[in-house]
């Protein structure tokens, strides 16, 4: 059984997978797969290039400032790396599945509904914060100006289709109990497995 886990930038969805994995549940993590992919997978880095119409790696790894400006103001840029990328992520969490001795195992991935990924999961939990605290944990954690993060934001689905799209949801405000929405879950699909 696989759990997919989804949520804006900034919603929390890498601490509710932390406490998942403490309960003995595998999480494989679409983005930074999908981070590694770009950095070394020479035909993805090649594509890349050609997208862009310019050298994205001269300095030996890719230029993401650069990356992000070309494709978060332009879908259809956007749009095309993530044709490029997101296959190959969804061909490694397969591979990773098939190879996981657990009851269940968790793909979390930001984009999971826009990149198609959902196809892959059983059940989708969304994990969900207001804006304001989503633009405050990534200006500190990902040093972004808060035009960047909207910029981000602007890019994916909001809460209110991931939610209708899901089949839980878990509030992550700063006044929000996590530990107890994560075990209510863990038990229904445990229930679900055995049943």
């Amino acid at each position: 059984m696989k759990l997919g886990i989804t949520g804006g930038i900034g919603s929390g969805k890498t601490s509710v997978c932390r406490v998942f994995n403490v309960l003995g549940i595998p999480v494989f993590s679409a983005d930074p797969e999908a981070s590694k992919i770009i950095e070394n997978d020479k035909r993805i880095k090649a594509e890349l290039n050609k997208i862009a119409g310019r050298n994205l790696y001269e300095k030996k790894t890719l230029d993401r400032k650069t990356l992000a400006l070309l494709i978060f103001n332009n879908p259809a840029l956007l749009a095309k790396v993530n044709s490029l990328v997101h296959p190959v992520v969804f061909d490694n969490f397969t591979k990773w599945a098939a190879i996981q001795n657990a009851p269940y195992v968790i793909m979390e991935a930001a984009i999971l509904f826009e990149s198609g990924a959902a196809i892959l999961v059983d059940r989708v939990a969304t994990v969900v914060a207001p804006v304001e605290e989503r633009i405050s944990r990534v200006t500190r954690r990902n040093r972004l100006t808060r035009e960047e993060v909207l910029d981000r934001i602007k890019n994916q689905m909001n809460d209110e289709m991931r939610i209708r799209m899901s089949d839980y949801v878990i509030q992550n405000s700063e006044n929000d109990m996590i530990i107890p929405a994560i075990l209510s879950i863990h038990e229904d699909i445990l229930t679900h497995i055995n049943s």
